[in-house]
């Protein structure tokens, strides 16, 4: 038995004592939701629904959670029912009941764990949106960890996910950068707000294979050709920079689009704005009144040369995500952008939509690893491709994915390369590689999965393991709904302890010339549950489970 299954048992429970007593509550399932325990002997699972509804109903909760453990005693695999405290209820599933999530998990596969609690919901995740005018840094790694890892936890909740990265490719940057590579193409200083780098050498050298007669265009025409052909070039390494880190984007969303067109995206946006009352002129100026709505400042939109202003890029942009159907935009944003939380929820709610509910803005820390050198490319930045290359995908997916945004991290790559249980990432990918030795020991040894009988999954550890396998589907969702991938993380870390207890008690091959018994396949069922669910966590961090270690 779930605690889906059985959380759906109580809440038939519930509201039939809620009908017999008149009443006029409303209960959910997310009230019936079920706990784990934190002492063991207080039973598997625990409820607080009677702590809830006792009042509206006129009575004590004790009294409602005696009734309640009368009905939940009556259930199929229920092994006891004890009313603790001011009005809990503790839950004691017999064996059977409990073993025969096993079975249940290795049956659905890497459907297990996901669920239905986000359905309709329709989200624009974006992240990262680095410049194109230079290679990731650690600061985009961090955030394409983690803003890829909630992606799939999302998805795994039941919410339709578009993963989006803003190309910051119009304005004046993208002219300094066209001049860094024509200057380094010439053999020439880099000029004045350039970017320097042998990065820019290289795109230079790109750039002239691409187009031999660059040098011999006039200046105006070589300026924008090597200034495109470079962008190109460039965010083509961030594409496949991102792409070798396990992160998909399904959207590459150009700002220069927003400004193409007659009348623009952004002329669009601003008649728009004005439409919803928020726009005035002042000081030749053009003005959306942000102040109404928590920024701490009107905002020019349109200066009075004409030239509109980053806010109206950013203001057309948001529009393009509701006009595509999107109903709710998460940001992941870095420490230094937390100005930008008023604004993006100032233009949310100047153009008629809700700033507390249709727009969330994340805002991550700095992150850090000791030792990490400066890029010899760059000159100035640390590359996700040195990291990558340094430490690996998988421990440093992993790592930057086991913290929540906001706190500041620094990484200790000793740690991370090390092949021993204090090394986080080893221990989750060991457990999963035991799991798949004890299946091909198993089956060396004649033991198979075609039997299977739950009730004798009876021992101490296999009851914690069954317990931890149980909570995968709670903790997916609330890493969804809470936006902290670094949930799983931890959870797989609980999960692969357990196991790791698991197979120090209880045997599935036999020992000696012992011969095969039902216990032995039933086990099997359970270790490659703890495989599977091992499997599936592993695979919402983007971060490989191997089978041999």
């Amino acid at each position: 038995m779930t605690p889906a299954e059985l959380s759906a048992r109580i809440l038939d429970i519930v509201n039939a004592l809620v009908a017999s007593r008149e009443g006029t509550v409303s209960v959910s399932i997310d009230d019936v939701r079920l706990d784990r325990p934190k002492n063991r002997d207080h039973g598997d699972w625990a409820s607080s629904v009677a702590l809830k509804i006792a009042k509206p109903l006129g009575s004590n909760p004790r009294e409602i959670a005696t009734a309640l453990a009368e009905g939940i005693a009556k259930v199929d695999g229920v092994a006891s029912v004890d009313v603790a405290g001011p009005g809990f209820i503790n839950i004691t599933l017999d064996a059977a009941a409990a073993g025969a999530l096993a079975k249940s998990i290795v049956e659905q596969g890497a459907a297990y764990g996901t669920s239905d609690g986000l359905a309709g919901q329709k989200i624009n995740l974006e992240f990262v949106s680095a410049n194109p005018t230079g290679p990731l840094h650690i600061g985009h790694t961090r955030w394409a960890a983690l803003g890829d890892s909630l992606g799939r936890v999302l998805r795994a909740a039941g919410a339709d996910v578009t993963n989006e990265f803003y190309i910051n490719d119009a304005g004046n940057q993208m002219n300094n950068f066209g001049a860094s590579i024509l200057a380094a193409a010439k053999g020439e200083p880099t000029p004045e707000n350039g970017y320097p780098g042998q990065y820019v050498t290289d795109l230079a050298k790109g750039v002239l294979e691409l187009e031999p007669n660059l040098l011999e265009l006039d200046d105006e025409t070589a300026l924008a050709l090597a200034r495109e052909l470079g962008y190109q070039l460039q965010l083509q390494e961030i594409k496949d920079s991102l792409a070798r880190f396990n992160v998909e984007f399904d959207v590459w969303f150009s700002e220069r689009t927003l400004h193409e067109g007659n009348p623009s995206a952004i002329d669009r946006a601003v008649d728009r704005l004005r439409e919803q009352g928020h726009v005035y002129d002042e000081d030749d100026a053009i003005w959306v009144r942000t102040t109404d709505f928590g920024d701490d400042k009107d905002r020019v939109i349109k200066r009075g040369n004409g030239i509109y202003t980053y806010f109206a890029a950013d203001a057309a942009y948001y529009l393009s995500k509701t006009d595509r159907g999107f109903n709710h935009k998460i940001y992941l944003l870095g420490a230094d952008h937390h100005g930008y939380v008023h604004r993006i929820k100032a233009i949310a709610g100047a153009s008629g939509e809700d700033p507390q509910k249709d727009v969330e803005v994340l805002i991550g820390q700095l992150v850090s690893i000791n030792g990490a050198k400066l890029s010899k490319r760059a000159g100035n930045i640390i590359e996700l491709n040195d990291l990558q290359a340094w430490l690996g995908t998988d421990a440093l997916r992993y790592s930057l994915a086991r913290y929540p945004a906001d706190s500041p991290l620094t990484l200790d790559p000793e740690v991370l390369q090390r092949r021993t249980n204090d090394n986080p990432v080893f221990y989750v990918q060991y457990a999963h590689a035991r799991t798949n030795q004890v299946s091909r020991n198993a089956e060396a040894a004649g033991v198979s999965r075609d039997t299977f009988d739950a009730s004798l999954l009876s021992h101490e550890a296999e009851s914690i393991l069954l317990g931890s396998l149980a909570e995968f589907p709670r903790i997916v969702l609330q890493a969804a709904e809470l936006r902290e991938p670094h949930r799983v993380a931890r959870y797989a870390e609980e999960l692969a302890g357990a196991y790791h207890r698991w197979y120090d008690n209880c045997r599935v091959t036999p020992q000696g010339d012992a011969p095969v018994e039902a216990v032995h396949g039933t086990r099997l069922w359970l270790n490659d549950a703890t495989g599977q669910v091992l499997r599936n966590a592993l695979g919402l961090l983007g971060v490989d489970a191997p089978e041999r270690m």
